[in-house]
């Protein structure tokens, strides 16, 4: 089956995302979003991508797939970090990240190239200075990494 990309706002993914995505809601807001069908078909998954959550990588250089939500089609999600990837590089940016549970494969991310590069500790956002409410318990998570070749 031939799958094609192409560009769609963000109001449209968090839509998607709302209906398709397995534990978290939409990001709050995203630098672009691309969808993903059988070519000639409906939507089978979108991938939202913005500025890196974590502030240290936050160069100006590194963007991040905020979410990738689909509806199981063979190799969507792959397809979307590959075209998300050229996305990024085609405006400049020299990195790529993104994350995903431990306890998940990254299967679709080795496919599309990227690297398991750094394992985050599994902690609350609520500092003393700053209290937040998490709506999940924090589990460890797998940083992924798409670089450009220099």
């Amino acid at each position: 089956m031939k799958l094609t990309a192409w560009p769609i706002t963000i109001a449209e993914a968090k839509r998607y995302c709302r209906l398709w995505h397995r534990h978290h809601k939409p990001p709050v807001s995203g630098l672009f979003a691309a969808a993903v069908a059988p070519f000639g078909g409906t939507p089978c998954g979108i991938a939202i991508v913005g500025r890196p959550v974590a502030r240290h990588l936050d160069d100006g250089w590194t963007a991040e797939v905020t979410r990738v939500a689909t509806d199981g089609t063979k190799n969507a999600c792959s397809f979307l970090y590959a075209a998300c990837w050229r996305a990024c590089r085609a405006l400049g940016y020299v990195r790529l990240v993104t994350y995903t549970l431990k306890t998940e494969p990254g299967t679709s991310l080795r496919a599309a190239g990227f690297e398991a590069v750094h394992e985050t500790k599994s902690e609350r956002w609520t500092r003393p200075s700053r209290e937040r409410f998490d709506e999940a318990e924090p589990q460890q998570k797998i940083r992924w990494e798409a670089r450009a070749v220099a």
